[in-house]
Parts: C-alpha cells; sequence; structure tokens
C-alpha cells in the first residue's frame, strides 16, 4: 500500500447497516455504493441510479420495505460523511511480515500446526500458487490433520455475547445451540477456578458438590449470529418479567475481545468426567460439558445444519467414522485448507470423508463393512486369547466378546484388553496389539442434505436402508438445495418458492420417513432442536444405539428461506414450525415396546402465521397472490393430512 500509493478509506458499515435496517453484516451494497462515490469511474448519479434499479429487480419480490432498505444504505454509503481517510505511516515503507506464534491451541498437536504454517497459512493468505508440490508430501494420500480451523481466529463478529452468572441458571442451551462451538459450558475444580485468568467468572456448579461452573466465549470464532442469548432460559424470564435481558447479552466485539483470554483457558481444562456421568451424557445438561468435535466452522452464521452435527460429535465423535455427501455439509464440514472436525486430548475425534452426491451412502456402508472385516478378524484372535490367556486375559476377552457390538460399553473393554495383553507374547495377542485402534466398535455416520437423500442419492440411501447394516444416516432438511443456491429438491413443500419453482412449488414433497419406516426395521425419527430439545436427544441417542439402519430428519432453517425475523431467531422458527403443524416430531424404534412415538403435539399455532414469516413463501403472494392462496390451502391440507396419519400409526404399532 506504501509503495503504490494506495488512497486507503474506512467505513463503518456495519453501523450503517444498523441504522438504515440492513443489520449489521449486510454491508456488501453499503461499501459497492462508497466505491463508486470514490472511484468516479462513472458518474456518481448515474451510478446511484443503476445500483437503485438493480435493487428494485432483485428485492421487489420480497416488499417494498426491503427496497427502501436498501436504498437508504445506497444513498448512505455514497454520504461522503461516512467516509474517513486513512493516512499510511512511514513505517509501513519497512514492515516486514513477523509470522505468527502459535499458542496452545485445543492441543499442542505438532502435526496440526506444522499443516497449518506450510500449507493453511498460505492458502488463507491467497499465495496458494507459492506452494510446491514437495509441501504436499506429508498428506500424498489425501488426508489432513483434524482441527486446523481452532487455527484461523477469524473474527468475523459485530457483535459476541458477554456471560453475566448472577442469574444463569445452567441450562446449557446457549453452547447446544451455538452453530460454531463458540460458547461452552465449563466445570472447573477449586483449583482450576483459581489458576483462571483474573477476571474469569464462575459460580458454583448446580447438582454437583466441588465443582464450579463458568460460559466462556471465544469472540474471534463467534460469527455473532445471537442463537446463544434468544434461547437463554434467564434471558427469556426477564423479557416475559418485562425487563431487558442480562445474563447474555450481545455486545461490541471491541468491548468483549479480551474474554478470549478466558476460553483460552478454558479449553485447556480436562472433561470433567464425574460431572457428565453424574448430569447424564444424554442429557441437555450433562451433554455441554463433552468437548464439541466439531468447532469453528464455516457455516452462515445462525446456521440450523451445525447444532445437530455439533451434538452427534458430542456424545459419539471419539469414536465416529462420517461419510458426507457433498453439499453444505461437506463444505462447512472440509473447507481447505482448514478442517473443523477436531480430536479430545487422547487424540480421537470424526475420521471425516466427502463422497458425491450420487453414492454417498455406499460410501458410508462401505467404511461399515470395512470395519466389520477388520473386527471380525479381531475376534478370531479375541477368542483364542479367551480360550488359553491368563485369567486376566481371558476376563477381557469375555468383556469384549460381550459388548463386541455394543459401541456404548465396548471402548472401555478394548482398552481393559489392551491393558490386560501387555506382556503377552502369543501371536493372538501380537496380532490384536498390532491392530488395536480397530478393536472398539465405532459409530459409523452418513451426513447430507435434503438434495442428497431426497433426490440424488435416493437411490443409494435407500440400498443402505434396506440392507440391514448398522449405520447412522442423519439428513440436515433445509427443504431446498442450499449450497448451490437455493433449487428447489424433493423436500421442498407446496407453495413454497425456490430456484427452478419461482411460481411456487405445486406438488407436495416427498415423504422419506414414511418410505424408511415401511421397512419395519429401520429407526427413524424426525427431530427440531428448538422445537424439543429433549426430543432431539432421545432420538439421536435410540439411533446410534439401534442395532441396524437408523434415520434421523432434522429440520434446519436456512438463510436460503429469508427468515423474517433473522437467523438469530432460527431456534425459534423450528419451534414455530412445530406448533404450527408445519413440522412433526416423533420417533419409530422397531426394537422398542413402543414402536411409534409421535411426539408432536396437536398444533396451537396458525399454519399461515408461519408461512408468512418466510421470504419464501411471502415472495409468491407479491407476484401472484391467487396462485399463493391456492398453494398455501394445499399446503396446509397437506400437513393436516400428514399429522392425521402420524395419529393412526400410534393405534397401528400399539398393536
Amino acid at each position: 500500500m506504501y509503495d503504490h500509493k494506495i488512497n486507503f478509506y474506512i467505513m463503518n458499515g456495519s453501523k450503517i447497516g444498523v441504522e438504515v435496517g440492513m443489520g449489521p453484516t449486510r454491508i456488501n451494497t453499503i461499501l459497492q455504493s462508497a466505491f463508486f462515490n470514490i472511484t468516479k469511474i462513472i458518474p456518481e448519479s448515474d451510478a446511484i441510479k443503476f445500483m437503485k434499479d438493480a435493487a428494485q429487480k432483485t428485492y421487489g419480490r420480497k416488499g417494498q420495505d426491503v427496497v427502501d432498505k436498501n436504498w437508504a444504505a445506497i444513498d448512505a454509503g455514497a454520504d461522503p460523511k461516512n467516509l474517513i481517510r486513512v493516512e499510511i505511516p512511514e513505517s509501513w515503507k519497512d514492515a516486514k511480515d513477523e509470522g505468527l506464534d502459535f499458542k496452545k491451541v485445543s492441543g499442542d498437536r505438532k502435526d496440526v500446526i506444522d499443516f497449518v504454517n506450510n500449507i493453511q497459512l498460505k492458502v488463507s493468505s491467497q499465495e496458494g500458487n507459492t506452494l510446491k508440490v514437495s509441501d504436499f508430501l506429508p498428506y500424498v494420500d489425501g488426508s489432513t490433520p483434524s482441527g486446523a480451523a481452532a487455527y484461523e481466529k477469524r473474527g468475523i463478529a459485530v457483535n459476541v455475547p458477554k456471560w453475566d452468572p448472577a442469574a444463569c441458571v445452567q441450562c446449557g442451551f446457549c453452547s447446544l445451540v451455538c452453530p460454531h462451538a463458540a460458547i461452552r459450558t465449563v466445570a472447573l475444580t477449586e483449583d482450576e477456578a483459581a489458576k483462571a485468568p483474573e477476571g474469569f467468572e464462575v459460580k458454583d456448579l448446580n447438582g454437583v458438590a466441588g465443582y464450579k461452573f463458568s460460559v466462556v466465549v471465544s469472540a474471534l470464532d463467534c460469527t455473532g449470529c445471537g442463537s446463544c442469548a434468544n434461547v437463554c432460559l434467564a434471558n427469556q424470564a426477564a423479557i416475559r418479567k418485562e425487563a431487558k435481558p442480562s445474563t447474555l447479552v450481545m455486545g461490541a466485539i471491541a468491548d468483549n475481545e479480551f474474554e478470549q483470554k478466558f476460553f483460552d483457558y478454558a479449553v485447556t481444562l480436562p472433561v470433567k468426567e464425574e460431572v457428565v456421568e453424574k448430569l447424564k451424557e444424554t442429557s441437555i445438561r450433562g451433554s455441554q460439558f463433552k468437548q464439541p468435535l466439531l468447532e469453528f466452522s464455516g457455516a452462515c452464521a445462525g446456521c440450523g445444519e451445525t447444532p445437530y452435527v455439533k451434538l452427534i460429535t458430542q456424545l459419539f465423535g471419539d469414536r465416529m467414522y462420517v461419510a458426507n455427501a457433498t453439499g453444505c455439509t461437506s463444505i462447512w464440514g472440509n473447507s481447505s485448507p482448514s478442517t473443523p472436525y477436531t480430536v479430545n486430548a487422547k487424540g480421537q475425534g470424526p475420521a471425516w470423508d466427502n463422497s458425491l452426491f450420487e453414492d454417498n451412502a455406499e460410501f458410508g456402508m462401505g467404511m461399515s463393512l470395512a470395519q466389520q472385516a477388520l473386527r471380525d478378524a479381531l475376534k478370531e484372535q479375541v477368542e483364542k486369547i479367551a480360550e488359553s490367556g491368563s485369567d486376566d486375559a481371558k476376563a477381557a476377552a469375555k468383556e469384549w466378546i460381550d459388548t463386541f457390538s455394543v459401541g456404548a460399553t465396548n471402548g472401555a473393554a478394548s482398552d481393559k484388553l489392551v491393558a490386560a495383553l501387555a506382556g503377552d507374547s502369543s501371536d493372538a495377542a501380537k496380532y490384536i496389539l498390532k491392530n488395536k485402534d480397530f478393536l472398539s466398535k465405532k459409530s459409523q455416520w452418513i451426513f447430507g442434505g435434503d438434495g442428497w437423500a431426497f433426490d440424488i442419492g435416493f437411490g443409494g440411501l435407500d440400498h443402505v436402508l434396506a440392507s440391514g447394516r448398522d449405520v447412522n444416516v442423519l439428513v440436515v432438511n433445509t427443504e431446498v438445495y442450499s449450497n448451490t443456491g437455493g433449487q428447489s429438491s424433493k423436500a421442498t413443500p407446496t407453495g413454497a418458492v425456490a430456484q427452478f419453482a419461482a411460481g411456487g412449488k405445486e406438488i407436495k414433497q416427498k415423504d422419506l420417513a414414511s418410505i424408511a419406516m415401511s421397512y419395519g426395521y429401520v429407526y427413524v425419527a424426525q427431530i427440531s432442536m428448538g422445537a424439543d430439545m429433549n426430543q432431539t436427544m432421545k432420538a439421536i441417542a435410540e439411533a446410534e444405539a439401534y442395532p441396524g439402519p437408523s434415520l434421523i430428519i432434522a429440520y434446519a432453517p436456512c438463510i436460503n428461506h429469508g427468515i423474517k425475523v433473522g437467523m438469530s431467531k432460527v431456534q425459534d422458527e423450528e419451534k414455530l414450525a412445530v406448533e404450527a403443524g408445519y413440522w412433526h416430531l416423533f420417533r419409530f424404534n422397531p426394537s422398542a415396546e413402543k414402536k411409534f412415538s409421535l411426539d408432536s403435539k396437536t398444533p396451537t399455532k396458525g399454519y399461515q402465521e408461519f408461512l408468512d414469516g418466510e421470504v419464501r413463501y411471502q415472495s409468491l403472494r407479491k407476484a401472484n397472490p391467487e396462485n399463493a392462496d391456492k398453494l398455501y390451502e394445499k399446503s396446509a391440507q397437506n400437513a393436516k393430512e400428514r399429522y392425521d396419519y402420524l395419529q393412526k400409526l400410534i393405534d397401528l404399532y400399539a398393536n
């Protein structure tokens, strides 16, 4: 900048965005207008006219209010008083890159730090063209180390949450719903609390004596969506009492960035297994004291998908294999060069890989078959130990064989077996110890969106579910092809406007859940975290424990929906979808005495009220009111018939 005598201007686009009603993050229009004002590449009056005409054409279907906000943003960006010219200091003439001094971030792992220094920094700095073939030799097999996203520290949020312990009820909701694992609940010993950085706030941990409790925020990883503050039970109680929320308050990052040191300290502390066990791992509170093994992804602020996957990694991440279909889940799941899936203190974490739309389910089943072949071979050797080993080895071998298919307990049995075989020189023991990483029962997951599961990959998914294999499928249903621009999928409901359905989807969506239930031996659940967090937790735990194929379809609001109250209210949108009868919660467990559970209550909110809150529906009313009314009525009828059908299943599976 110094050498080229560049004119350097800054502008508080976020402040202007809030003032004109666009919000703190939608500032591209403001900056574009400022660009034309500064450069004069075309007459400023022409530039403003062209931009306003484009805004009318682009946003007219969303309502004149949206157009007016964009016009105000254009005018504000062009206003010279909003621009500040920065004089480039003389010291920049000889400025040099000082490099980065990486401190401990989620574990001091040399493989990650080497990757970050040698590959990630250069790619992120848009200097990837300087990398040599030899730089990639450590990754010649295509694998990269987990956890690299922890070293990016983007600092993109305008506002971040600040925790006040006074009224906090320690519910854990904030941590549960955070799309980026940037806010966490922490259990500390008295000694750990005493050694914390100055200003680190704690309170006594409810329900477990001898521990302290805190909520920590990574301001530099937060995206500022505000979902945590929105679901905070203490904040909601304050609102009901017509008081201002105080437990989690969104404030300027400049005022809260100092809290980063509290987060950095907290993530070095060990997970308190006693706390998790006492509060129960599969409870909301208990699960949130476990380390999330999906953190700091590049998902949209307020993303409806990542909270589900993050929760799954907290429950099973130390023994997970993941086959991920191309789509949003693969983009935020592993966009080069960084990887948000990470490992725990033992180095255990999800083994993640990405496949295509059309074959991801088969890819995941292939992982399962490979695991089974390896473990069957190990089982033959363990059976030999059970017959002729030492007494300790026989007992450990028997426990491992008894828990062979039970992932929740087989890991501990595997550790006992490895310990019992120390010093055993038999061929069987040598084989087992050489292949000890494959001893424990893994949790096989297959991730993807509705474009994959309902459409392009359906044939493979159906084949895998029909196979009877012990695999777990999570479909995050945004009801459109989100990653490629919001095209209509077979999950898109009647009346919704999407790419390739500009006049509103005319036909009803596919009923993937019922297709899967028709097999009779597939676990099937529909969940919506904001509507019922406990039902979400129960369904995920049941699906993983079920010794056969399982399918979970999770409702995931998306930025493509145009939620009028904003992405900070994603959990509210998930709740309203269920209350309005737009989305239904249920669990079908073939191994349970009560096979079918309809977890949704009779709708209490207006169906149209839900539709009116999203641009994907309201834009149709503006463009074609007559057709909109017809399709909305058809959509409501489809939802009612669906609920009536689910109620009949209660009696059907009770007999």
